[in-house]
């Protein structure tokens, strides 16, 4: 049975997104939207097409493909079938007194982010504005806060990564096992629990499967990837999953760190593992300040206090002996503590300087304060939080990490 998103859940969607647009840009007269994560939030399905909302008229959802599946799977109330753009520019595009008026404003306002540039060549042939302008950061300021509807399948997502990465991965785990072995049974495991079975991100081109699943120094090895671990992966050509040729060996710190996600909803989460032995207490020292950094984060995650303000809350009061391989490994360090998370794993806001709009309640933000250590690994923790007047609720577990599997 189809999970429809409700209708009214839609309809305030777009009302917000208004409003954004209304207070940002006064004089915006149309937006358009291409992207399948976007045209999803504000329409309930995922096809080939894209969503025209006028200022003053009723938005529409022109649709290539597939048009029978947006009407199976959707409540938006204006749904149009498109061959090609000439389609939906035949409609918007009136004719009075026998000859072509358009109602075509000079300036549009699309997803700069993620609209290829032949796209919009092809879109601009039928469609001849004089102008572009971004409209990535309304949408992503409406998407941040969350509706109580999102945040059940939040809520639901969390339970299912803390079931699988807290009861069940300890009893995965075998001496002998690559990464790649761990990696596809925890695939299949979190699809069992409930899985959506994506782990979507912003980030441009980026790909993924599953997230960082990692033996010892695996875990700081180099990597493109946006974030303060790393992963050695399958191969030059594909640097995901985990490396079939490193094998799981008694006394590994285990670094799994991935995401789950539940209807589009992702939350993010990263557990450890001592497998046959513990770490040099040094190690766990490390990563036991590191847990306290999350907690002492997430009791500021409120309404009112900016990203910024947390971020450097926290880094002013680390010293340079533990700054040093925090948040990276070497000089291969992100300059943030936490992100925010939705239907994509990598939203913004971002818990990191520069970042000084107040936080809204119904934020959900992933914490993952994590430092690199030679020869060892990366220790750390990260879980997923919403934003509430008492402070950061985590909807992830709370286990400290660090299981021993002995």
């Amino acid at each position: 049975m189809i999970q429809k998103v409700p209708l009214t859940e839609l309809k305030n969607r777009m009302s917000c997104f208004r409003k954004h647009m209304d207070i940002s840009n006064p004089d915006w007269e149309m937006a358009v939207i291409f992207s399948k994560i976007n045209l999803y939030y504000f329409t309930g399905t995922m096809q080939d097409g894209m969503l025209i909302v006028p200022k003053n008229e009723e938005a529409t959802f022109w649709v290539r493909r597939s048009y029978e599946r947006a009407l199976d799977e959707s409540l938006f109330s204006n749904i149009e079938p498109m061959n090609s753009f000439r389609d939906a520019a035949k409609s918007v595009n009136k004719v009075s007194k026998g000859s072509e008026e358009s109602k075509l404003p000079d300036t549009v306002y699309l997803e700069t982010e993620v609209v290829p540039l032949a796209l919009y060549q092809r879109f601009q042939k039928y469609f001849p504005f004089k102008n572009v302008k971004s409209v990535d950061s309304q949408i992503a300021a409406v998407r941040a806060v969350k509706s109580e509807y999102e945040l059940s399948l939040l809520r639901e997502a969390g339970r299912i990564h803390q079931h699988v990465l807290e009861d069940l991965v300890p009893d995965m785990l075998r001496e002998g096992m690559s990464e790649a072995s761990l990696s596809t049974e925890l695939f299949s495991v979190l699809v069992e629990e409930g899985h959506h079975g994506a782990c979507r991100f912003g980030m441009f081109d980026t790909e993924m499967i599953l997230g960082n699943v990692c033996f010892g120094e695996s875990s700081i090895y180099p990597t493109y990837f946006n974030g303060p671990g790393g992963k050695l992966g399958l191969c030059p050509a594909a640097p995901l999953l985990g490396s079939r040729d490193r094998k799981l060996r008694k006394g590994d710190l285990v670094f799994v760190d991935v995401g789950c996600g539940v209807d589009g909803y992702h939350t993010d989460k990263t557990m450890t593992y001592m497998f046959g032995s513990s770490l040099p207490q040094y190690a766990v020292d490390i990563h036991n300040k590191c847990v306290d950094i999350q907690n002492e984060a997430a009791a500021i995650l409120k309404p009112g206090t900016s990203p910024s303000e947390i971020y450097n809350t926290i880094m002013n009061k680390l010293d340079e002996e533990f700054l040093q391989n925090f948040m990276g490994f070497g000089d291969r360090k992100v300059k943030f503590i936490g992100h925010g998370v939705g239907l994509l794993i990598d939203e913004t806001p971002v818990i990191a300087d520069g970042f000084d709009e107040p936080l809204h309640e119904g934020m959900v933000f992933a914490l993952e304060p994590k430092k690199g250590i030679e020869n060892i690994g990366m220790v750390g923790i990260e879980n997923t939080f919403i934003v509430t007047s008492e402070g950061g609720e985590c909807i992830t577990g709370d286990n400290p990490g660090l299981i021993p599997v002995f």
